[in-house]
């Protein structure tokens, strides 16, 4: 996969993403209060694509080839930029 081809699909899956699940920011805080309320501890939005970049990371050490894992790395990256204050 080329690196423009890369980023076209993470476009488009960010793009599909949203109009199926809302706003990333909406999401990402829906996430984080019931992180909270199950964790006990109060978790951020921006927690929240740490953590799920984390998960993204532990699945590529198993398979470093798999690009749908690399595709949400960037993805919840970009993300983070829409919802750190």
């Amino acid at each position: 996969m080329t690196r423009q081809s890369f980023v076209q699909q993470l476009s488009d899956t960010l793009a599909q993403r949203q109009q199926m699940y809302g706003h990333p920011a909406d999401v990402m805080a829906i996430i984080a209060a019931r992180w909270s309320m199950t964790l006990g501890v109060q978790i951020t939005p921006a927690q929240v694509a740490l953590c799920m970049i984390d998960v993204k990371l532990a699945r590529l050490a198993h398979d470093p080839a798999h690009a749908d894992s690399a595709i949400d790395v960037a993805g919840y990256a970009a993300l983070l930029r829409e919802v750190c204050p």
